[in-house]
């Protein structure tokens, strides 16, 4: 715990459509210590990672206006955002949709079903670490 009160402001963007997702994922973060900003489709995304330029991003692929892929994709093309670390949080399991997450050089790729919030914040805090390195 004091690990989190350190990186207090420490800035996480999550961007994700499902609004109980969402608010489970900010509280978790919160309670953490970390500043969670949120989006709930691509485009607001795009628009305050350009402004907030956060540590790293939490990304939901199946999304309205611009998918994750695509999110991700402006991410790694601009040279001013693509040091964030981007982690794909998704219920995309297929083999395909995880080696296209890969490819695209997301951090790490998360199915939603198979962690639970605190392994969620884990995985994190570890891409955080390396990125910091």
């Amino acid at each position: 715990m004091e690990e989190a009160k350190k990186q207090n402001k420490t800035k996480i963007l999550i961007i994700e459509d499902d609004a109980f997702i969402m608010d489970m994922y900010c509280t978790k973060f919160e309670m953490t210590g970390y500043k969670v900003l949120k989006a709930d489709d691509g485009i607001k995304g795009i628009k305050i990672i350009n402004e907030n330029k956060p540590d790293v991003v939490v990304l939901d692929i199946i999304m309205p206006r611009m998918d994750g892929f695509g999110v991700l994709r402006m991410i790694k093309k601009d040279p001013k955002l693509q040091d964030i670390p981007v982690i794909l949080l998704t219920n995309l399991g297929q083999k395909e949709n995880i080696e296209e997450g890969l490819e695209l050089k997301a951090d790490d790729y998360i199915i939603k079903a198979h962690f639970t919030p605190d392994e969620v914040v884990g995985r994190v805090e570890k891409v955080l670490k390396k990125s910091k390195n």
